[in-house]
């Protein structure tokens, strides 16, 4: 299988440019990892606020079962059907290609949504009440004292897991092949349909692991620098 290993490389990278496939598959990939983190960052937030107000208002109890459905059926289906459902029942099923690709942004997004939903709650219940009752006595408002005081102190708790869920969303993002999105693992297996070598698969292997490592130390880079600043509290 690795026979004139040195030839298949060539074969498999620098023979008629393949090298551009796996450039442009990379490109497809960062592009579905950063546009579903923000669209999961902003869909999660909204959900965890509308969950925290629903508690201090009823009025609000029915968007907050709207929310308890939307995390049940996100979190309880495989994120691989969900892509199918968006990409082939939602969405024009005659689309192909890159034509693909901001739905798979966005179902990737709704995904992420779900989870991010559950750190941003966690990050905003961890702020000590009493923060709560000292915006209230300063005369603002619930919406400001969430805007103003909660908010910024809950972002500082929850950005490492954040960060570490966009992580997490990379590599998921290998699943939207299936509806033949050009990612990084979609290039890998097109050139290997040409080559029948192993090597696109051994290859992109090392990119994801090399794009994971970047963002793993911009992750302890983010933490250690949130560290310091508890430290000067």
């Amino acid at each position: 299988m690795f026979e004139n290993f040195g030839q298949q490389l060539y074969d498999n990278i620098i023979l008629l440019d393949r090298y551009l496939i796996y450039l442009d598959g990379l490109k497809n990939t960062l592009l579905l990892t950063f546009g579903a983190a923000i669209i999961g960052t902003i869909i999660g937030t909204l959900v965890a606020i509308c969950k925290i107000y629903a508690k201090q208002k009823k009025v609000l109890k029915p968007l907050d079962i709207l929310c308890d459905i939307y995390l049940t059926v996100i979190r309880g289906t495989p994120a691989m059907v969900q892509v199918l459902i968006f990409g082939y029942i939602i969405f024009k099923p005659n689309m192909s290609g890159n034509g693909m690709l901001p739905v798979a942004i966005f179902a990737l997004g709704i995904n992420s949504g779900a989870y991010v939903a559950e750190i941003v709650r966690s990050g905003i219940q961890a702020v000590d009440i009493g923060q709560s009752e000292a915006g209230r006595s300063l005369g603002l408002t619930n919406n400001k004292t969430m805007q103003l005081i909660i908010l910024p102190q809950a972002v500082k708790n929850i950005l490492p897991a954040i960060a570490n869920e966009a992580i997490v969303l990379l590599k998921e993002t290998a699943i939207v092949s299936i509806i033949a999105v050009a990612d990084l693992t979609y290039s890998g297996i097109l050139v290997r349909s040409r080559t029948f070598s192993p090597v696109p698969l051994l290859l992109i292997a090392a990119i994801y692991l090399i794009v994971v490592l970047i963002m793993t130390m911009g992750l302890r880079a983010l933490e250690r620098r949130l560290s310091r600043s508890d430290k000067r509290n």
